[in-house]
């Protein structure tokens, strides 16, 4: 391939290219980088990781079963390979090796950390998550938690193979995905959120529009039809940034099928069950609970955020969502714990039981 020529000469190039599913998606410009490779499954196009950018850290990437890699100032390295955080002797760096590195890799996803800007969270080409907090917001030095995708987006049979739905019934999840149910995913940190409501996005219809909203992007869904949305965080003059509520509003005009926002931390939960509400089925998202029993403290905390009183978040909550799924890390093996419903009291709080309720999740499992 031979390199085109510049200048008021050069012909007009196409800017698109049609794909053998029939749609067109950008195409790549003369001499672009190719170093980091792509990846095809069924249309969906996925970036593999360079590990050089890791430096020091690119000989733990040698194992695949690496999900996670932490770094805290000259305290040594930790890795998590599925079962828990384990210290690993080999890399050992001193605190401003780290500070080097966590600045090197923060401006690889475009943005920058340092003094005015200590906490930073962005995401690497290869669906690589880097989150850094320097010194003094960090009292033990700089701070770097990096996560690491599979290789390939496991699908609900992989899961399945691995004992993930060993406690509950498979075919009321996949009854979920086909009868097009409003899930919640819920669990603690590292519990397989993220990547089993990828599995289930994927299994989803290949005609359905699938439009997610995250504040940064970590759902990896094998699908020929996905949008994705990624929040932005303000400039340094403070300007420019774009939530997940404001996210959430624009999406609903892209006439989604699907809609999912990542996770829900504050007032967008507003905005998602609103649109659950007003004929919006097939939707998802993610939540942070240590229990079944506790999601719904958890709804509240984030409704009384957004302005949604008790009462006004129970009533939306019990419409707009058919199913939850609760995850649970048990001797380092992710696990759907169980499958419940949300409901009111005698009192009209919200609350929350195993079992399905007699909605659209319902209706698919029997």
């Amino acid at each position: 391939m031979t390199d085109a020529p510049l200048g008021p000469e050069a012909p007009h190039l196409p800017v698109t290219r049609e794909s053998p599913l029939g749609r067109f998606v950008p195409s790549a410009p003369p001499g672009a980088a190719t170093h980091w490779g792509t990846g095809a499954q069924n249309g969906v196009q996925m970036a593999q990781l360079d590990r050089t950018w890791l430096g020091p850290l690119a000989p733990l990437l040698e194992d695949p079963s690496v999900t996670d890699v932490f770094v805290t100032g000259d305290s040594g390295t930790w890795v998590d390979r599925g079962g828990g955080a384990t210290p690993d002797p080999r890399v050992h760096l001193s605190e401003a090796a780290v500070r080097d590195l966590a600045v090197r890799l923060v401006a690889r996803g475009g943005r920058h950390v340092d003094e005015a800007s200590p906490c930073v969270d962005v995401r690497l080409p290869g669906g690589v998550r880097v989150h850094a907090v320097l010194p003094p917001v960090s009292t033990s030095g700089t701070a770097l938690s990096i996560r690491f995708p599979r290789a390939v987006p496991p699908t609900l049979d992989d899961l399945a193979q691995t004992g993930f739905f060993s406690e509950v019934d498979e075919a009321v999840v996949r009854a979920c995905v086909e009868r097009r149910a409003n899930v919640l995913v819920t669990g603690a940190g590292g519990t397989g959120k993220t990547t089993f409501l990828a599995a289930m996005l994927s299994a989803a219809a290949p005609g359905d529009r699938i439009v997610t909203v995250e504040d940064v992007a970590e759902l990896r869904v094998v699908h020929p039809h996905v949008v994705s949305l990624e929040a932005r965080q303000p400039n340094l003059e403070g300007v420019g940034g774009i939530d997940l509520a404001r996210l959430l509003r624009e999406a609903l005009r892209m006439r989604p099928d699907r809609l999912v926002v990542g996770e829900c931390r504050g007032v967008e939960v507003r905005e998602l069950l609103s649109a659950l509400n007003t004929g919006h089925d097939g939707g998802a998202g993610t939540l942070h609970a240590n229990g079944l029993r506790d999601v719904p403290a958890r709804l509240e905390a984030l409704g009384a955020v957004a302005g949604l009183t008790p009462a006004a978040l129970a009533r939306q909550a019990v419409s707009a969502l058919d199913a939850v799924f609760h995850l649970e890390r048990v001797a380092g093996r992710r696990r759907l714990a169980c499958i419940g419903s949300l409901g009111t009291t005698s009192e009209g709080e919200l609350a929350a039981q195993p079992g399905l309720g007699a909605g659209r999740a319902a209706r698919g499992a029997s």
